[in-house]
């Protein structure tokens, strides 16, 4: 019986990339089958588009029974759109990539070689230059990973991309992770299994733009970093010792200049200027902790990650 491989494609707003992904989705899995006998769905995951992206969707359908989608009820993100594809999945494998070819299906029969041979569960590609990416934006996303590997257990590597080929058991442990909140490069790291990673060149979209802003990429480490890690909450403990013991050292220099020195006690604006460090400091620390308090009252709601509106099965 041949191997079924499922390739799962989130999308949003990608009617110009479509059919330049499809064609070259569907040249890969014909050589596939021809070399290794492999047998392709392709599982479109329409992550609340507002342009033609679910009627294109629809007519792939049509016209390929290979091709499934689903399209939800509005934009719940790319992290949502990938775990629906994994739970909706049928395949021996799942690769997860994108549909502006970033993610290049050529490379899907080196990571299939790489899996089936039983050495590695899973095989992903990573970045080795930001090439055409923002200077700002490429120095806040090194800072990142600098950052998040200092603070947290799990190692996530610099560059690593959501391009993954996995096997099934690897997506089982994947689906197995209730979170609400989630960080898909540090599940990934998180759920352990071997992985070969492969290094590949930064790749322009084949069409349409990025979605993708400064804020919603600074949004987005802050979760990785508070899904991954308990560091930030101990700044406020941190930062009350080395206040108490300032404190303490200025109280004793005080009550010795004015007792032995007889020297009155002064500085009223360098108070007002503590009182506001203090004070500021202190914000920062009730706003770390508010941070982790908000994402465990998204996670004890219990809402779904995703709202399906309508898939392949509808027949529409």
């Amino acid at each position: 019986m041949s191997e079924l491989i499922s390739a799962i494609v989130p999308c949003f707003n990608e009617e110009e990339s479509l059919p330049l992904f499809y064609a070259e989705i569907v040249r890969v899995a014909g050589e596939m089958k021809s070399t290794y006998g492999a047998e392709f769905e392709f599982l479109f995951i329409d992550d609340g588009s507002k342009d033609g992206t679910l009627a294109i969707l629809r007519d792939m359908h049509k016209r390929d029974e290979r091709v499934r989608y689903i399209s939800f009820s509005r934009n719940f993100g790319k992290e949502a759109a990938m775990i629906a594809g994994l739970e909706g999945s049928k395949g021996d494998y799942c690769v997860i990539l994108d549909a502006d070819l970033q993610h290049p299906p050529a490379l899907i029969p080196q990571m299939y070689e790489y899996v089936a041979k039983g050495e590695y569960d899973c095989a992903a590609t990573r970045r080795i230059s930001r090439k055409g990416e923002d200077r700002l934006m490429s120095f806040f996303a090194r800072s990142f990973y600098k950052i998040i590997n200092r603070v947290s257990d799990t190692e996530i590597v610099d560059g690593a991309q959501d391009f993954r080929f996995m096997t099934r058991q690897m997506v089982d442990a994947i689906i197995a992770l209730p979170e609400y909140n989630r960080f898909s490069k540090g599940i990934f790291s998180w759920v352990g299994f071997n992985t070969k990673y492969i290094e590949v060149e930064n790749v322009e979209r084949v069409a349409g733009t990025t979605t993708w802003s400064f804020r919603k990429l600074f949004l987005y480490s802050l979760e990785g970093i508070i899904g991954y890690s308990t560091a930030p909450l101990a700044i406020s403990s941190w930062l009350g010792v080395l206040f108490c013991l300032v404190a303490f050292v200025m109280i004793v220099v005080t009550v010795i200049k004015t007792l032995v020195f007889g020297e009155p006690v002064k500085g009223y604006p360098t108070t007002i200027c503590v009182l506001c460090l203090v004070g500021g400091l202190q914000l920062l620390c009730m706003g770390i902790t508010a941070q982790y308090i908000s994402k465990m009252y998204l996670e004890v709601k219990g809402r779904p990650k995703y709202i399906k509106k309508e898939t392949e099965a509808d027949g529409r």
